[in-house]
C-alpha cells in the first residue's frame, strides 16, 4: 500500500507554540553539575562558570524555555541555600538522586545567567512538598520584586540591581507522589488555591502559573484540579517517560543493546502520549471551553532506561539512540496536532539524564541523536499550522498498532512550507505521496536522520555517527510529492 498525505497550505490550524520544544534541567546526576556548570575556575571554556560549548550547541535548536530546579529536586529545594557568596552556601543532600552532596553552587542567579546566555524563558518550579507558603512568596519577589523591600534589597546585595523576568511558575511538582508528598487530588487543589495566591505579579512582570497535574492516566485527578481550582491556574502539568519493559525502577531494558521487539513496543508506548492528551483535554474542555489553560507537558520523552553499566544508579545517565531519535520526532508531530491544547512541553532531561540532548565527559561533548530531531523540527516553533491529513499503513506490536508514517505541517513567516515525517518501522521503507495544496512549488529540500542499526548512536570516539544528512529520494510532479522514506527515518522537507 501507497500511504498519502494531503496538505492544504492555505487552511491554517493556529500557530504551534515555541514552548512545545522546551527542556528540562533538573538537579541529578551530572545535568547541571558537569553539565551546563563547570565553575569558574575549570580549564573547560566557560563563562562565569557555565561551558561554552553546551550554550553554543542549545543556541543552535534555538532552546525557548527551560525548567528549572525539578522535578523530585524542586520540592527538597530551598532557595535560600543557593544565593549568596559560593563559599558560604549551605550543602545538603541529594536523598531523591544518587545521594551525594549539593554544594548549591549552581542556584537561582547561576540559572538566570545561563537563561540569558541560552537567549531562552525561565520557567522555575517552587517547592510545594516540603516548603511554605511563606518561602515560595518570597522567592518570587526576590525574583521579580522592583522597588524596596527585604527580598529586593537581598538581591541587590547579591549582584543584581534590576528585577528578572520570569514568566513561568510551577507551583509544586508530582504532589501525588513520593518526590512531592503523596497528596490526593483534593487536598492539593486546596494548596494550590493557597500558595498560588501569593505568587504575586509584581509592577509590570506577569506570572503564568501553572498547576501540578496528573500522572500519566489518573484522570480523575485532571478533573479534581480543574473543577476546584481550573480559574486560578494557566497552566496544568502532565508527566509521561516511554519505559520500553519490566517495572518502573527495574528491568527497563538496554538503551543500546536492545532486541528488536523491544524498539517496536518504545514505539507503541512513545504514541500513547496521544491518547493521554486527548482524554486529559476532553476533561479540561469541560471546565475550559475556550482553551485558556495551556497543557503543560513538563516531563515527557525521557525514554527511561537502565543505566549505564559502571555509573551511579542514581544519575540515570544513558545513552540515546535512532530508536530515541523517533520517539522524539514521533511525540513531538503529536505536541504540534494538539497545538490549541497544548502550550509548553519539557523533554527529560538536557544534558546526561534519560534522553538527553547532549553528553558530556569532562572535556568532551556530544549532541544526540534527539538533538539532531530538535535541531530539524525548529522550523515549527511558532509557525503557523497548516493542515495535514495522512493516510498511513499500521505499524503493528501484537493487539497494539499505530500509524508507521506520522508528521506535521506549517508554514513560516517567509512563506516556506515545512513538513517533518517520521516512519517508525524499523525494517520497511515507505512509499509516501504528499499532495501539495493551496501552494505554488518551486523548490524543494529535504533532510534525513536515519541508521543503518536498530541501536545506532553517537560516542565520544564517533560523535558523528548518526547526524542528518541531504535527502533527495524524492520526486516532484506539478503538486504530488512521491517520497520513499527509509525505514526508522525523520525527514524533513521544505517546500518553497
Amino acid at each position: 500500500m501507497t500511504n498519502n498525505a494531503i496538505v492544504n497550505a492555505d487552511v491554517t490550524k493556529g500557530v504551534i507554540n515555541k514552548n512545545i520544544y522546551g527542556h528540562f534541567a533538573e538537579h541529578l546526576g551530572r545535568c547541571i553539575y558537569e553539565g551546563f556548570w563547570v565553575g569558574e575556575d575549570s580549564d573547560i571554556p566557560n563563562t562565569n562558570g557555565i561551558r561554552n560549548d553546551v550554550v553554543e550547541a542549545l543556541k543552535n535548536i534555538k532552546i525557548p524555555v527551560l525548567r528549572w530546579p525539578g522535578g523530585c529536586f524542586a520540592d527538597e529545594y530551598h532557595w535560600k541555600d543557593g544565593i549568596g557568596p559560593r563559599e558560604n552556601r549551605k550543602r545538603m543532600v541529594n536523598t531523591h538522586w544518587g545521594g551525594v552532596i549539593e554544594n548549591n553552587h549552581f542556584g537561582t542567579h547561576e540559572f538566570f545567567m545561563l537563561c540569558d546566555l541560552l537567549e531562552t524563558e525561565p520557567y522555575v518550579c517552587g517547592n510545594v512538598g516540603s516548603g511554605s507558603i511563606q518561602e515560595m512568596s518570597e522567592w518570587v519577589e526576590y525574583m521579580t520584586f522592583d522597588g524596596e523591600s527585604p527580598m529586593a534589597n537581598w538581591r541587590q546585595e547579591n549582584g543584581k540591581q534590576e528585577p528578572w523576568a520570569l514568566k513561568y511558575f510551577g507551583v509544586g511538582n508530582e504532589n501525588w507522589g513520593g518526590c512531592g508528598g503523596n497528596m490526593r487530588p483534593q487536598y492539593y487543589a486546596d494548596l494550590y488555591r493557597r500558595f498560588q495566591t501569593y505568587v504575586r505579579n509584581y509592577g509590570e512582570n506577569k506570572i503564568y502559573r501553572i498547576a501540578g497535574g496528573p500522572n500519566v492516566a489518573d484522570y480523575n485527578w485532571t478533573d479534581v484540579l480543574m473543577r476546584e481550582a481550573g480559574k486560578l491556574m494557566d497552566g496544568l502539568s502532565l508527566h509521561y517517560y516511554t519505559v520500553p519493559g519490566g517495572e518502573f525502577w527495574t528491568g527497563k531494558g538496554s538503551a543500546t543493546n536492545f532486541p528488536e521487539e523491544e524498539w517496536d513496543v518504545t514505539m507503541q508506548k512513545a504514541y500513547y502520549i496521544k491518547e493521554l492528551i486527548e482524554k486529559h483535554s476532553a476533561i479540561m474542555d469541560k471546565y475550559d471551553p475556550k482553551k485558556r489553560v495551556g497543557l503543560i507537558i513538563d516531563e515527557w520523552g525521557g525514554t527511561w532506561y537502565d543505566v549505564e553499566e559502571g555509573t551511579n544508579p542514581g544519575f540515570l545517565y544513558q545513552q540515546n539512540t535512532i530508536r530515541d531519535a523517533l520517539v522524539a520526532g514521533v511525540s513531538l508531530n503529536i505536541f504540534n496536532e494538539h497545538n490549541d491544547r497544548v502550550q509548553m512541553t519539557n523533554i527529560a532531561q538536557t544534558i546526561n539524564v534519560l534522553q538527553s540532548m547532549i553528553l558530556t565527559d569532562k572535556e568532551k561533548m556530544i549532541v544526540t541523536p534527539t538533538y539532531h530531531v530538535f535541531e530539524m523540527y525548529k522550523v515549527h516553533q511558532d509557525a503557523t499550522k497548516v493542515s495535514l491529513d495522512i493516510s498511513s499503513d499500521k505499524f503493528k506490536t501484537g493487539e497494539k498498532e499505530m500509524p508507521q508514517v506520522t508528521g506535521s505541517a506549517s508554514k513560516s513567516n517567509d512563506g516556506t512550507l515545512n513538513i517533518t515525517l517520521c516512519n517508525v518501522d524499523r525494517e520497511n521503507s515507505s512509499d509516501f505521496n504528499v499532495d501539495l495544496r493551496g501552494i505554488e512549488v518551486n523548490h524543494v529540500t529535504g533532510r534525513v536522520l536515519t541508521a543503518n542499526e536498530i541501536d545506532a548512536h553517537n560516542t565520544f570516539d564517533n560523535p558523528d555517527n548518526v547526524h542528518p544528512v541531504e535527502f533527495t529520494d524524492f520526486q516532484i510532479n506539478e503538486t504530488i510529492l512521491s517520497i520513499k522514506l527509509p525505514s526508522k527515518s525523520v525527514v524533513a522537507l521544505s517546500v518553497k
